[in-house]
């Protein structure tokens, strides 16, 4: 399944960081949105439609915040070793592409470096969906409105689809401010004193609090063997932020740094409306399969301050 890319991972457990690398060796044309306002990126602008260059050799999905932006670099020198990139004349420069989460605060400090990329291209293998705490997600939490105490520790998540020869596949690294949630229900998120979940979205909006830190981030990439224009490619990102809005509450803060890619490598003709139907549920899904735990990184919310939200909430009711 979508044999035109690879997936590879490199996973630092002690920090608690890494970095996800999609590769498309050959080029597949990208496109990218960014909705949060707090994002760490690379590249993107010259993914804009009015750019000259339409296709992508990799898509960089890290920790490490800005810091690990560092990693495309060794992707870079992947790529250029092997004679992967656009013809720019005498030489050939690939085109990466990436975006960072903040996780720094998940364990020590740490990001993943040049080497780090490079160790993940070169590792990189097709049909390579694993999910679970590795790469980009090794340090993804969600629902840290009150903290990394209370936060529910993510992992990778992966969302695959095909049918009549389309081929689609969603990867997401789910970092943030809010609580994951299915069906309107919160299936991951802080909870109060007697296990039961409690809405970042309610106390998001009952004010009192101090802004949050921008240490938020859900970011991921959506591959399909479609064949695509660049703007197209951009649109089919763009729209695959409706799927944060179904599986995260609250999505798209000032305080989330949240940007979605897009690549297609060009084998088979689809509608692209039917694409543009597909790919919310298949985003909600693959944020929704990050869950590997309802327990707080440290501990729940604390009694005294619980009862402070109760008492506030019967006041706003």
């Amino acid at each position: 399944m979508l044999n035109k890319f690879k997936i590879g991972h490199y996973t630092n457990e002690e920090k608690g960081t890494g970095c996800t690398v999609i590769l498309a060796e050959d080029g597949a044309v990208g496109g990218c949105s960014i909705r949060g306002s707090s994002p760490a990126t690379r590249e993107t602008d010259l993914l804009k439609t009015e750019k000259t260059v339409s296709s992508v050799n990799a898509v960089v999905l890290s920790g490490g915040s800005a810091f690990g932006l560092e990693a495309s670099s060794g992707v870079m020198d992947y790529l250029y070793e092997n004679g992967k990139g656009y013809n720019a004349g005498k030489y050939k420069v690939p085109i990466v592409v990436g975006a960072s989460i903040y996780d720094l605060e998940y364990k020590d400090f740490g990001y993943p470096n040049k080497q780090a990329g490079y160790e993940a291209a070169k590792n990189a293998t097709v049909n390579n969906f694993q999910k679970g705490i590795i790469g980009g997600a090794s340090g993804s939490t969600v629902s840290k409105l009150l903290g990394m105490p209370t936060a529910v520790k993510t992992g990778l998540g992966v969302q695959t689809y095909s049918i009549n020869g389309l081929e689609i596949a969603v990867i997401t690294l789910v970092n943030a401010l809010g609580d994951v949630v299915k069906d309107g229900n919160i299936i991951a998120g802080a909870l109060a004193p007697d296990g039961t979940p409690v809405s970042m979205k309610k106390i998001f909006t009952m004010g009192g609090f101090d802004e949050p830190k921008c240490a938020n981030t859900t970011i991921g990439c959506v591959l399909t063997n479609a064949k695509l224009t660049k703007a197209q490619a951009n649109l089919l990102a763009d729209i695959a932020h409706d799927g944060f809005a179904l599986a995260l509450s609250p999505s798209h803060t000032r305080f989330d740094g949240d940007a979605m890619f897009a690549l297609a490598s060009g084998e088979i003709d689809v509608a692209f409306d039917t694409l543009l139907a597909l790919i919310p549920d298949l985003v909600a899904r693959s944020i929704q399969s990050s869950v590997i735990t309802t327990e707080p990184i440290e501990t729940k919310i604390s009694p005294m301050m619980f009862k402070l939200f109760q008492k506030i909430w019967k006041k706003l009711s």
